[in-house]
């Protein structure tokens, strides 16, 4: 055999098959990602410069995207589910030791667990925000009646640790989408696009129903606006 002439490995290597575009993320996932992050953004800008008005108006986008995404999490594309991507301990720990033995589409055990931390962090910061006030007591937010003043300055205090808190998870995400880019794997893009280079036979995400992302909407704003009003008993 020449120096040129190629092993029979290497000549099964060039005939494997080519990866795959599929659809991984659905429009409702990826509108909430980016609506997400400009809301954040937002909310960080308008704290800084004392907006408050602005600051609560950006809060009650941000529990209404919340609340769509916990719905969508239940009714919405396979993905989308928590069912699908919420993994016990076992498969967490198997993925750290061997995340090239991955093969399904979504969040990564390890990547369920950021999600799952980052909605928990955004549910309290909303929380927190709901029964705030600022310092003079002229600006409250539609639950701070409910809570003592005690109560309200504890809040106020959680509220910006909360906020610390995001930011921290929010530069670990972006510190991993970043590792992943360098070791070649792009999490970035199919954000944007909504389709991935899998292997073939990956089954792709299955899509959920347009009307139930209607409902999932309506819903969320329902619950804001009854958040905003108060949150007054029903039938009052």
């Amino acid at each position: 055999m020449t120096s040129t002439a190629k092993s029979f490995e290497e000549v099964a290597g060039d005939c494997s098959p080519a990866p795959t575009r599929v659809a991984v993320w659905d429009l409702p996932v990826r509108l909430f990602h980016w609506a997400l992050v400009g809301l954040i953004g937002f909310s960080w800008w308008s704290a800084e410069n004392d907006e408050l008005e602005l600051h609560m108006y950006s809060g009650y986008a941000i529990l209404t995207a919340v609340i769509f995404r916990l719905l969508w999490g239940v009714f919405g594309s396979s993905t989308a589910r928590f069912s699908t991507f919420v993994r016990g301990p076992r498969a967490v720990m198997a993925y750290i030791r061997d995340s090239s033995a991955w093969r399904s589409i979504g969040h990564s055990p390890l990547g369920a667990l950021s999600v799952l931390a980052m909605l928990i962090v955004l549910k309290l910061q909303v929380a927190t925000g709901l029964i705030n006030a600022d310092d003079d007591g002229l600006v409250e937010a539609p639950l701070a009646p409910l809570v003592s003043l005690e109560t309200a300055d504890f809040v106020h205090d959680a509220h910006e640790f909360l906020f610390n808190l995001l930011l921290a998870l929010i530069a670990l995400h972006v510190a991993v989408v970043l590792y992943h880019h360098l070791r070649g794997r792009n999490l970035a893009g199919p954000m944007v696009t909504g389709r991935a280079a899998v292997d073939p036979g990956t089954e792709p995400m299955r899509p959920g129903r347009w009307w139930a992302a209607l409902l999932c909407l309506v819903g969320a704003i329902a619950t804001t606006r009854w958040v905003i009003a108060g949150a007054p008993p029903f039938g009052v």
